[in-house]
């Protein structure tokens, strides 16, 4: 009887995928913080690698979207990766407009904006980060996502446009320079501070906070960038294109105030608030599609936030 009482009150984590996922999410916990305490630096390690890992939903998202019969399938290779590309109409011949996904998500994502923005006569180009959907690799970061929409955009020359939701927004933003930019930014629910991002995973994964540092260099050795210099308001000052955000007030993953962050820095830009859609289902809804569009044709769209550069920021 003893045992049977025993095995009664015994969690059974597949019984239930909501239970297994948070059965799983307390042994990892209980795992950092243990060895937050007891082996740092294999802790740290291993920590970053999953900051640094994408979930493998990006992949199976992206088998089962369904695209038109008009999107053609490419590819390039970019720091030593194969990214999938998708593309409809020319963008050589059109001006065009490059879709950037965010963490963990894929560039299919967009096909719900597709057909309005080719009815604007806009060619439409977006693709799978490394270690997303269809590209090959297993970890990427910032810089990474980053480097990759500058080159796949100087590969398609200067676009018309360029839409970036979520890391995507911020990589949008970092890939402007004298070799590659968009005329116009339209960025949704766009991560503004890498440091802001990581406290964030340190208290979901319950990670000691003695480890930031060797976190933060961990990422720095690999890409060779600081968090310091991913701060997104040192960048935004010297943006001249017009540019859109839209952030969401319910938005549990990033919060408003880092899109509100965006505005308050960019000079010209504007601020377009949603409520109730959260992190991912501002990027296709209906209200903010629409919103997008009426910014592309020159209306007026959200609010012009008033800043100084001399202002502290509201972490």
């Amino acid at each position: 009887m003893s045992s049977k009482r025993t095995a009664a009150k015994t969690p059974n984590p597949n019984a239930h995928p909501g239970l297994a996922a948070r059965f799983k999410l307390g042994t990892v916990r209980a795992g950092f913080a243990l060895g937050s305490r007891l082996a740092p630096k294999h802790t740290v390690n291993r920590a970053a690698r999953l900051f640094a890992t994408p979930f493998a939903s990006s992949r199976s998202r992206a088998d089962a979207a369904q695209p038109d019969s008009d999107m053609q399938r490419g590819q390039l290779e970019v720091n030593g990766e194969t990214i999938a590309t998708y593309v409809w109409g020319d963008p050589v011949l059109q001006p065009y407009a490059l879709l950037v996904h965010g963490w963990s998500s894929f560039g299919l994502r967009y096909l719900p904006w597709v057909a309005k923005l080719r009815a604007l006569g806009y060619a439409v180009v977006t693709f799978d980060q490394p270690g997303h959907g269809h590209s090959t690799g297993k970890l990427c970061t910032l810089p990474e996502f980053t480097d990759t929409v500058h080159a796949i955009g100087q590969y398609y020359g200067e676009a018309a446009l360029a839409i970036g939701h979520s890391l995507g927004g911020a990589a949008v933003v970092l890939a402007q320079d004298q070799d590659w930019h968009a005329r116009k930014l339209i960025l949704v629910a766009p991560a503004a501070d890498m440091k802001a991002a990581t406290g964030r995973f340190f208290r979901f994964v319950r990670l000691g906070e003695h480890l930031r540092d060797p976190f933060h260099a961990w990422l720095q050795r690999r890409t060779g960038v600081s968090v310091d210099d991913l701060q997104i308001h040192h960048h935004l000052p010297a943006l001249g294109q017009p540019g859109l955000i839209v952030h969401d007030l319910d938005d549990d993953d990033v919060p408003w105030g880092e899109g509100e962050r965006y505005a308050q820095y960019w000079p010209g830009a504007r601020l377009f608030t949603t409520q109730g859609l959260g992190h991912r289902r501002v990027l296709d809804a209906p209200e903010v599609i629409d919103a997008s569009l009426a910014f592309l044709r020159g209306e007026e769209v959200g609010t012009r936030v008033i800043g100084s550069l001399n202002l502290p920021l509201c972490m």
